[in-house]
């Protein structure tokens, strides 16, 4: 993890450097604004994994004398199925369809979004997932 965190970080360096450059050659705000944010997601992302680095044990990909074998195994847990992405995604597509149609459509997609919220925070305090 440790190596990710770097090589994002070292992007977040480079976006840096080029939304500097693009903003004063260029003196196009739409552009420099979206080289600022993609160093600013970047430099996000690396700090994250830099950091979770640190309190994590150390991985296969972070041992230059590792095999491809050695990361094999659990990974993780990941849900086995869920369907609020699904509501959560359709209530946000209509969401953003709201500025296109009438800022009225987001009353009829607010409803939409909060269950789709609510099924996702609360999905494993029932059903079949509920922990004993």
């Amino acid at each position: 993890m440790r190596i990710q965190g770097h090589l994002f970080a070292w992007i977040a360096v480079f976006m840096l450097a080029v939304a500097v450059v693009y903003g004063l050659w260029s003196k196009e705000p739409v552009g420099t604004t979206a080289l600022f944010l993609s160093f600013g997601l970047s430099a996000m992302i690396g700090f994250y994994l830099i950091f979770t680095a640190r309190r994590v044990d150390t991985g296969a990909q972070d041992n230059k004398e590792a095999d491809v074998a050695d990361d094999a195994g659990e990974m993780g847990f990941y849900s086995p199925h869920s369907w609020a992405p699904l509501v959560l995604g359709a209530g946000a597509v209509c969401a953003f369809m709201g500025p296109v149609f009438g800022w009225w459509f987001l009353y009829f997609t607010a409803p939409l979004l909060a269950i789709g919220l609510w099924l996702w925070v609360f999905e494993y305090y029932r059903g079949e997932n509920q922990n004993q």
